[in-house]
């Protein structure tokens, strides 16, 4: 899953970016609204965390926008405002869930959690390709009746992989979705992921479901 926290703060920008990505998540940081709101229509991202108080456009304007683009990203506000009219203000302007400052990073992560359950709950429960069967819900995939082991960063790439069967992903359109905006693009981390997965899902079994595709990427399919 990939994220985007919208944050002036540096403290707390920093704070939830690295709490979140020790939890497995892939995390972009804008430090103000208009760059907030950029970034978030690119539509890269599974749920946005978005300040209200921000320089430039604050957080209301920004949600504003993202829902007049039809944008259903889910959005988590955060505020030092706790009234019930302010709160009111946020979730008519399309928020879907609401944290004031100061919150406890557990709080916030189960924040986080719900909402990417509500967004996985609207989807088929489990994909599948062949023997390999993933569920998103449970963070859990298996080729046929053995359960694979995956780091976080391996299961969302095998996430990734598997919504888009057939389709042939560059390494552009992997770091993108996987990783995140200060991904260098110089490197081979993209590679040697796919062989960790390569090892896990295909070693000693048939039919093999990664596939290289000279000069442009890799491809996730039954040949």
């Amino acid at each position: 899953m990939r994220l985007l926290v919208v944050e002036d703060e540096r403290k707390v920008a920093s704070f939830v970016k690295k709490g979140l990505e020790e939890e497995g998540y892939a995390v972009d940081v804008a430090s103000d609204g208009e760059t907030g709101l950029i970034m978030a229509l690119d539509g890269v991202h599974d749920l946005i965390i978005l300040d209200i108080n921000l320089p430039g456009l604050d957080g209301l304007t920004v949600l504003e926008g993202l829902r007049k683009k039809k944008v259903a990203t889910p959005v988590l506000l955060l505020t030092i405002r706790a009234t019930i009219e302010d709160k009111v203000l946020g979730l008519d302007a399309g928020a879907d869930d609401y944290l004031t400052k100061p919150f406890a990073f557990q709080e916030l992560l189960a924040r986080v959690r719900a909402l990417l359950r509500r967004r996985v709950d609207t989807e088929p429960p489990l994909l599948q390709v062949a023997d390999l069967t993933l569920d998103p819900a449970r963070r859990a995939a298996y080729r046929g009746d053995e359960k694979v082991e995956l780091t976080s960063k391996e299961f969302a790439l095998l996430d990734y992989f598997m919504r888009n069967t057939g389709r042939v992903l560059t390494r552009t359109m992997i770091a993108e979705h996987v990783w995140d905006y200060n991904f260098d693009p110089m490197t081979n981390v993209i590679d040697v992921y796919v062989n960790y997965l390569r090892k896990k899902i295909d070693a000693d079994r048939e039919p093999k479901l990664i596939h290289t595709v000279r000069g442009v990427g890799y491809v996730l399919q039954v040949e």
